[in-house]
């Protein structure tokens, strides 16, 4: 999962002192986060904090690392995804990384062409890492 966040971070030539938070859980606390953060009473797959909006302090004599965001995988939906989509788990892993660390970068898919936009992101990331759909 670390390749695939630098690997996503390199395209988008992010600097190396950037921080992501990377998150393995279980549906019951990713249903929680989904209901308080987003209003959707049921697990999800993936969900993302951005930290860079503007939101945080300032921290003063602190580290020079940007802190990017929180990237949180259920980590039984996972497992149960790869087995539906008929794909290892480490394949749905680096998907769901890369799915998420796109959305701390801002991409989205709420329309088809923002959904397209992301999607080709996602495949290019794999793609570049070796990680196929098989």
């Amino acid at each position: 999962m670390i390749a695939v966040l630098k690997q996503t971070a390199d395209i988008h030539e992010i600097s190396t002192q950037v921080e992501v938070s990377l998150v393995l859980v279980d549906d019951e606390y990713i249903h929680q986060l989904n209901r308080d953060y987003r209003g959707i009473d049921r697990p999800t797959d993936v969900l993302s904090f951005a930290l860079d909006e503007g939101e945080e302090p300032d921290v003063f004599d602190g580290p020079e690392e940007d802190l990017l965001g929180d990237i949180i995988i259920s980590l039984p939906t996972a497992f149960q995804q790869a087995e539906e989509y008929n794909h290892s788990i480490e394949r749905e892993l680096a998907f769901l990384t890369v799915h998420g660390m796109l959305h701390l970068l801002g991409y989205d898919h709420e329309d088809d062409n923002a959904r397209q936009k992301m999607r080709h992101q996602e495949e290019a990331i794999l793609s570049n890492l070796g990680i196929s759909r098989d």
